[in-house]
């Protein structure tokens, strides 16, 4: 029999020689989901010994962490501003920056939350249930194209205790939305380029959807959409709020002037690039 010890070390460098990137941290989480445990449980029983049904448990776990498939794949969840969500294929695994996007519009609207908000491109559900949650008198909308995201969204909105508080809707964009308005709209719509998709990790380019990700050649295809007929879904004051890529927020700002915004500013994520972009209407 072999110590746990023995199977993390094991684990870590199968996991570095395959190029996953925190290997460490993901073979403790491997073994902590098989064990039925946390994961800095572990540090407490590195002597305990293994038997081989808990080795044969997480061989293929390992196996699969090895081809490159997303640890939230395999784990089958990913932790979002306090939620649980379900994570599989079906939609994009919801990243940590974009729960900074959640934050920032939680400053920005302090006390005084939003009366209606619609999600764009929901996926996992992860921003619209978050933002369900941080105001609780907020009627909130999630739209997706696919079928499949919103499944998935729904999943998770009935795991959250939100499947009352937020209304999923079919529709590319805002075209299931008839002349609906929203005191805040927003977005972490695809916005890599063709060429930041082909450099991605295996664990994007292998397992996540491309429709997802990518917007044409300049990444900004989405974006044109959304800015364009934003105003005509936004009650006047209202705030679109956009996470975004590298070095697009020139042509952004160009496009909000384009569609009548009359306030549009960039914010920092906690790296210090610039990610989300902000828009507002006039009043």
């Amino acid at each position: 029999m072999q110590s746990l010890l023995d199977i993390l070390q094991k684990t870590t460098a199968f996991f570095q020689q395959k190029g996953v990137p925190q290997a460490r941290l993901d073979a403790e989480l491997i073994i902590a989901q098989v064990l039925g445990c946390r994961r800095l449980d572990l540090y407490l029983q590195f002597d305990r010994l293994l038997g081989e049904d808990e080795l044969a448990a997480m061989r293929p776990l390992v196996a699969r962490r090895g081809k490159r498939e997303p640890l939230q794949h395999i784990l089958g969840e990913a932790h979002f501003h306090g939620l649980v969500l379900k994570a599989d294929a079906r939609a994009l695994i919801p990243r940590p920056e974009t729960e900074e996007l959640v934050e920032l519009l939680v400053e920005l609207f302090g006390k005084t939350p939003p009366a209606t908000v619609c999600d764009l491109g929901t996926g996992t559900g992860a921003i619209a249930l978050a933002l369900a949650t941080a105001f609780p008198t907020a009627q909130v909308t999630a739209v997706d194209a696919s079928a499949d995201a919103l499944a998935i969204a729904r999943e998770n909105a009935a795991s959250a205790g939100l499947a009352e508080r937020v209304r999923f809707v079919e529709s590319d964009w805002f075209a299931a939305l008839d002349e609906e308005r929203f005191s805040l709209l927003v977005s972490n719509p695809p916005y890599l380029t063709d060429e930041e998709w082909e450099q991605a990790e295996p664990e994007v380019r292998t397992w996540e959807p491309r429709s997802a990700l990518t917007a044409g050649a300049d990444g900004l295809d989405d974006y044109r959409k959304i800015l364009a007929a934003a105003p005509a879904h936004l009650e006047p004051g209202g705030w679109l709020a956009l996470e975004t890529g590298i070095a697009q927020h020139t042509a952004l700002k160009e496009l909000a002037d384009e569609a009548g915004f009359s306030v549009s500013e960039s914010r920092k994520d906690l790296s210090g690039r610039e990610r989300f972009f902000l828009a507002k209407l006039p009043d």
